[in-house]
């Protein structure tokens, strides 16, 4: 886990923001010197190890801690596939932050030669034809683990067929340094 402080800031940050909006009292977050500079964030809200909201930036538009705390508000509260999150479930709720490198756009000669260059695990991927436009987090190969599996399924999410391909598609890819409360419990619960 790589910068476990900064790591805390920002989940407590995303907590905080979702609890201030139910109008429960939350600790107020710790500072951290990164909070001020640019940054393009996602916070993901699991339930019960089901999705339970997940919206982000792509592009680091707005300060650090000014980009987790909307993103995690539109999580809880704006998900269009989600109801807005419940007071009743701020407890039942695990939140987690991901911090996107600067994204590469990836110049390939079709199909078969993204499928070879995407690395599983490792790599998030933001796919543009026109108006359709989806990404996959890195943590998304974790249920869809063949690059042909992936891809067919961020064509679907940007509203385009499966087999679809065209010249004048844009794929860029990034990688993220993220945390989960659930790893800092675990490793509280280890010392």
């Amino acid at each position: 886990m790589a910068e476990p402080q900064l790591g805390r800031v920002l989940l407590a940050i995303a907590r905080g923001a979702i609890g201030a909006r139910l109008r429960l009292a939350v600790a107020e977050a710790p500072s951290h010197e990164a909070l001020a500079k640019p940054a393009a964030t996602f916070v993901t809200l699991k339930q019960e190890n089901d999705l339970r909201g997940c919206i982000g930036s792509l592009q680091p538009l707005r300060p650090l801690g000014i980009d987790v705390s909307e993103n995690a508000l539109a999580a809880a509260f704006r998900d269009p596939r989600f109801p807005p999150l419940a007071a009743a479930e701020f407890e039942r709720i695990s939140v987690e932050v991901s911090l996107l490198s600067a994204s590469e756009l990836l110049d390939v000669a079709g199909e078969d030669d993204l499928i070879a260059r995407l690395r599983p695990g490792i790599d998030g991927v933001i796919l543009e034809c026109g108006r359709n436009r989806a990404t996959f987090l890195p943590q998304v190969w974790d249920s869809l683990r063949q690059p042909r599996q992936f891809l067919a399924a961020l064509k679907r999410k940007a509203g385009l067929p499966e087999g679809f391909w065209s010249e004048r598609m844009s794929i860029a890819r990034y990688q993220v340094t993220k945390w989960t409360e659930s790893e800092f419990l675990t490793s509280e619960l280890q010392r």
